[in-house]
């Protein structure tokens, strides 16, 4: 499927609300009419295929429509959200891009940068005349890295009808998991909602007032909402199915959530700037376990680690080397347990702390942690010692007065109940500053 086989879908469904911002509803008919005006703007600008354009902006109709159009000429889309505004320079350089588009309120700013983008990749993008999208990495484990797809690729995984939802689209237009949101949705009739704020009161006020069925987000926003106390102030009946991922789950806030929301399917997907989105299943809603694979990937496991090989993978980095092996597998990092056709995703192996020679998984830490009343959130990471080369140090945000000193000795005591003597955290640190990324992801 291409893009204009998508455009052409989406007119089967002309009277059906494809976008809800704020209090806006935008119908198909009228966000392909917006296509439509986007496809003349960038003939008058004399963006042409093959050419590098970045999306500056939120979700919007505007926004939306303009990646569309891009996609339609075979051009190559750079979209660039909001909470990266500070880096928009950067990526556009690092990407070559040669017309920026910039959308800010009602205003539209296309500009020409005199770039020449020859990188290697968009020459084989425009070799085979298919439009391209480029997404940078968080840059969590080093320098964000440019990845580019092959979108002819990347649709050709929604040519098949799919189950038709109301979704709140929670991570955004420079997340592959953004894109994945709209694809999916727009190829299947579905409407596309966006919250106000990516706060838990106004994302739960949006699924109240908007009957959302689909919940797509990350672990670190799910806790962010129990401790909130908004699932008990608002009507959530209409969720039917939670989706989460970009980084491990707590088993006990996955073990709250089930118990808060007992009626909606909790489900884990797995998924990487440079994969896509992976099929995915999980064993039960309050279980850790999933299967992932499906059409168009594959799966091994080498020394506990996971690798893929998928349909949707990136062409490769252009601003570093290809991290495929010879047969297209790439290993993602991330270390798992194994029970038949079932795995449990552990963590980054980069994330393993080294207490003189034993190995500690912050994550299982973390998880300890968050059982205890008072702790908001937390995380686990290693700081350098001179006798064991790592302690296991912990960062926590606390919802109680409890003098600090109290708290650690509470808290050490808890965890060597739960946990090896090496695992115990050797250091605590108090913050009340975020302790995640803005794409929600705990910051290590």
């Amino acid at each position: 499927m291409n893009t204009s086989n998508l455009v052409e879908r989406m007119r089967s469904w002309p009277s059906e609300i494809a976008l809800v911002t704020g209090t806006k509803s935008t119908q198909y008919d009228e966000l392909i009419s917006e296509v439509e005006s986007w496809l003349e703007r960038l003939a008058d600008a004399k963006i042409t295929a093959g050419s590098v354009v970045s999306i500056e902006g939120d979700y919007s109709p505007t926004t939306v429509a303009a990646l569309f159009a891009v996609w339609m000429i075979d051009a190559i889309a750079v979209p660039l959200a909001p909470d990266s505004a500070s880096h928009h320079d950067q990526f556009c350089e690092t990407a070559e891009v040669q017309f920026r588009i910039q959308l800010q309120q009602d205003e539209i700013l296309i500009t020409s940068t005199q770039a020449e983008a020859q990188h290697e990749l968009y020459v084989s993008l425009r070799e085979r005349s298919h439009p391209g999208l480029v997404l940078f990495t968080s840059g969590t484990s080093g320098p964000n890295k440019a990845a580019v797809h092959d979108v002819a690729a990347l649709l050709n995984k929604y040519e098949t009808p799919r189950q038709r939802l109301r979704t709140l689209v929670f991570l955004q237009m420079d997340h592959i998991g953004g894109i994945n949101t709209l694809l999916y949705t727009f190829s299947n009739g579905g409407c596309v909602i966006v919250a106000s704020e990516r706060t838990p009161r106004d994302i739960c006020q949006a699924i109240e007032q908007n009957q959302v069925e689909l919940l797509p987000t990350s672990p670190t926003f799910l806790n962010m909402m129990l401790l909130s106390g908004e699932f008990d102030s608002r009507d959530l009946s209409s969720l039917r199915v939670i989706t989460y991922g970009t980084e491990p789950m707590p088993e006990t806030t996955l073990k709250r959530l089930a118990q808060k929301l007992p009626d909606v399917r909790l489900k884990q997907t797995y998924g990487m700037t440079e994969l896509g989105i992976l099929g995915s299943k999980s064993r039960a809603s309050d279980s850790l376990w999933v299967r992932v694979g499906g059409d168009g990937f594959e799966t091994k496991i080498i020394d506990n680690r996971l690798w893929v090989r998928a349909k949707t993978a990136m062409m490769g980095y252009l601003n570093a080397p290809s991290p495929f092996d010879e047969d297209g597998f790439l290993d993602t990092g991330d270390r798992v347990e194994v029970d038949g056709e079932w795995i449990k995703i552990l963590g980054r192996d980069g994330d393993t702390i080294n207490v003189g020679g034993s190995k500690v998984d912050p994550a299982e830490v973390e998880n300890v942690l968050l059982q205890l009343e008072g702790v908001a959130d937390v995380v686990v990471k290693s700081e350098a010692h001179p006798i064991t080369g790592q302690i296991v140090s912990a960062l926590v945000q606390l919802t109680t007065s409890e003098p600090f000193k109290e708290f650690k000795v509470r808290a050490r005591q808890h965890c060597k109940e739960l946990l090896p003597s090496y695992a115990v955290p050797a250091r605590f640190r108090k913050t009340d500053q975020p302790l995640h990324s803005s794409r929600f992801k705990r910051i290590r």
